[in-house]
């Protein structure tokens, strides 16, 4: 599951590849319980090129991300790559703020811009099961991404619940899990 440094022309290992297009449906998603799943959780990931964003690897990791974190078995708010194996900036976010609360994609993804009060809360994980914590996290934020319809760097302003879901999945693609930042207070 780690990252191998030989890729096709769609931009993915045959790693990648075989994991992401092998099923459909549901993936499996790694926890901190299984010492092999918490070295690929403790890794840094790596960015889409755009070759991999047009290739059908992309469109079934998006789905098969919201299949998963929307998993009556999982019901969660959020998931990223490394937490089904996949060491791509790629995150899956319920959006609190849009009207019918969607899950959206976010390919390459990251925080550019952190404003106002820091507020602390309680969070749990998908990779961290049976446990919760409170976790001190910013309540606005600017985020940038790819946007698939124009390969372009696009920059949002997220606020609230749904900025701190953005940056629980944001630290899972740095590996960083929650519990590092458990407010031990």
């Amino acid at each position: 599951m780690g990252v191998s440094v030989s890729c096709s022309r769609s931009g993915w290992t045959s790693e990648e590849s075989k994991l992401i297009l092998g099923e459909e449906g549901l993936m499996r998603v790694l926890t901190v319980d299984d010492p092999a799943d918490s070295v690929v959780l403790r890794t840094p990931s790596g960015i889409i090129s755009p070759a991999g964003l047009k290739a059908p690897e992309y469109e079934a990791l998006a789905r098969r991300m919201v299949i998963t974190v929307t998993d009556p078995s999982q019901d969660g708010v959020g998931i990223a790559g490394p937490q089904v194996g996949v060491l791509r900036r790629v995150v899956a976010v319920q959006r609190f703020d849009k009207e019918g609360e969607p899950f959206e994609v976010y390919p390459n993804i990251r925080i550019v811009e952190r404003r106002g009060e820091q507020v602390c809360g309680p969070e749990g994980c998908l990779s961290v099961p049976g446990k919760r914590g409170n976790v001190l996290r910013w309540r606005d934020i600017d985020i940038v991404y790819t946007s698939l319809e124009t390969m372009q760097d696009t920059l949002e302003t997220v606020q609230g619940f749904t900025a701190v879901i953005f940056q629980h999945e944001c630290d899972h693609l740095d590996g960083v899990i929650y519990t590092d930042k458990l407010d031990l207070q």
